[in-house]
This record gives C-alpha cells, structure tokens and sequence, in this order.
C-alpha cells in the first residue's frame, strides 16, 4: 500500500494573513485556522478548539490574501509538512498545512466577506490556475436543466 498525505480541514481563522516573499520572488502567504471537535465530557458536549497553520503559495496566496482576514470560515485541502531544525542545541519541529486549494465559505467578522464574488457571497475557490472539472460538457441542445425544478 502507499503512502498518503492528505488533509482537508473546515475552521476559521484566528489572525490576518501575513503576506511575504522569499528571496527569489515567491509569494509566501501564512495563517492559522482554528477547527472545533465536539466531544463529550459527563453528560455535555463541549467544543475543543484544536489551531493549525496554514501556508499557500505562490499567486495563489497573493491573491487569497487580501479575503483571508480573522474570523473568516475557510475550507483548505491540502498536505502536512514537517519542518525541522535545531536551535539552541535542541531539535525543533513544527507540522503545518500546505493549501493545494482553498475554498472561501460564507460567515466571518471580516470585511470582506461577501465582496470575493460568488453569487451570494457564500463561495470562491481558487485552485492554482486549474481548469474546473466538476461539470459534464453540455450539448447543443440541453440547456443543462433537469425539467422537474420544484418550483
């Protein structure tokens, strides 16, 4: 069997995206969502917070960038990335999420969060310049509607 690195994750952010470049010119964005679990303690549910960092690069994080403000529900799918270095004579290590793609959801207490577009503000996705494949080619005569709308 093979290995698999794969993570999808619905949260809010806990700060701004920070936008930063490297040294040969690509586009670094960072940021932290936070993702709630339920779980039962005694007789009560109660949300437990659990925060992972986020990094997307290139165009497609200079162009989220400025959607991504505290507060806003995103969904990132995506692959963990272990860090490692040594500081202090220690070993350090930090896991952080990798977007492959990033959907904008609707809710959030930031400023922007219906002026990405969509029809209501509810969705906008990017997926690093790929062409969208969830719809089937439509013929010349089917208008791509089922005749039975409920209303």
């Amino acid at each position: 069997m093979a290995d698999l690195n794969h993570v999808v994750l619905i949260g809010r952010l806990t700060r701004d995206a920070e936008l930063k470049y490297t040294a040969n010119g690509q586009a670094v964005c960072k940021f932290s969502i936070a993702v709630n679990r339920r779980r039962k303690s005694g007789e009560q549910w109660v949300d437990e917070p659990n925060f992972f960092d986020v990094v997307l690069w290139g165009r497609q994080g200079e162009t989220l960038n400025q959607y991504l403000v505290k507060g806003k529900q995103v969904g990132v799918d995506g692959e963990l990335r272990q860090d490692r270095w040594e500081q202090d004579g220690q070993n350090r290590s930090k896991v952080e999420i990798v977007a492959a793609n990033l959907q904008l959801l609707g809710g959030g207490t930031g400023g922007a969060s219906s002026s990405y577009g969509g029809s209501n503000g509810t969705g906008a996705s990017y997926n690093g310049g790929a062409p969208r494949q969830d719809s089937a080619p439509v013929s010349a005569g089917d208008d791509g509607f089922t005749n039975d709308i409920p209303f």
